[in-house]
């Protein structure tokens, strides 16, 4: 079960929320509230999964509050404006509802959730880390298979992952170190602060640059060691 709340300022709203929650079998609603500052109060007593969050509320809108809660749970935004879909992208909300929301439209949205906590509480022994990895892209978990990954750029709080025969990289809001941490070390290796390279995808090294494909990826001096490592000295002619 996923135990979530349902913030919003106006009952009607609330009402709505709650008659949808109870008819999806996997949530328990914990509390309704009514402003932030009755749902900072019960994130500070209860276990929340998921909050169902309005953005336009007087005081202290979803998205103030959301910023200031330290590791929060998975949030849904539900509003009736389109133009805060940016700032719930920036803050990788799971899903952006527009009201009104439809059941169809709000059960699509908690699946999603679910799908996400239910890979998040894996056991470890059921998550095969060598095959594969989701991701949240464009607000859905999208698969990446670790033996398509050609190489991975990171942009701030954002990287870019290029898979091979994909035009376009997958973006999605994560640190390098964090991806680097959940790759298998003997497959991918980290030559530069904003580089991770896949061993198997290499042609050639020269003069500071690696060849993957048409793509030269650069070695800084920091991350040189980390290639040597992997370069065995019986396979130089």
């Amino acid at each position: 079960m996923m135990r979530c709340i349902a913030v919003d300022d106006e009952p009607l709203a609330l009402d709505l929320l709650e008659d949808n929650i109870s008819k999806v079998p996997f949530l328990t609603l914990v509390k309704r509230c009514k402003n932030a500052f009755e749902a900072h109060e019960v994130l500070m007593k209860e276990q929340v999964d998921l909050i169902f969050l309005d953005v336009q509320m007087p005081g202290i809108s979803g998205i103030q509050f959301l910023q200031t809660v330290k590791a929060p749970p998975m949030v849904i935004f539900i509003t009736a404006y389109e133009h805060f879909a940016l700032e719930g992208f920036n803050l990788d909300v799971v899903d952006y509802l527009l009201k009104p929301v439809s059941f169809e439209r709000f059960l699509k949205a908690a699946n999603k959730a679910h799908e996400l906590f239910n890979l998040k509480n894996q056991p470890p022994a059921a998550v095969s880390v060598a095959e594969y990895l989701f991701v949240n892209a464009e607000y859905n978990l999208v698969k990446v298979n670790i033996r398509d990954i050609v190489y991975i750029e990171g942009l701030k709080d954002y990287i870019k992952i290029f898979l091979v025969n994909v035009s376009r990289p997958i973006i999605t809001r994560m640190s390098l170190k964090s991806i680097d941490e959940k790759l298998p070390g003997d497959k991918f290796i980290r030559v530069h602060k904003s580089f991770i390279v896949s061993i198997d995808k290499m042609v050639s090294i020269r003069k500071g640059k690696i060849s993957i494909g048409n793509v030269q990826v650069p070695i800084s001096e920091h991350y040189k060691e980390n290639l040597h490592r992997f370069i065995d000295p019986k396979n130089l002619i």
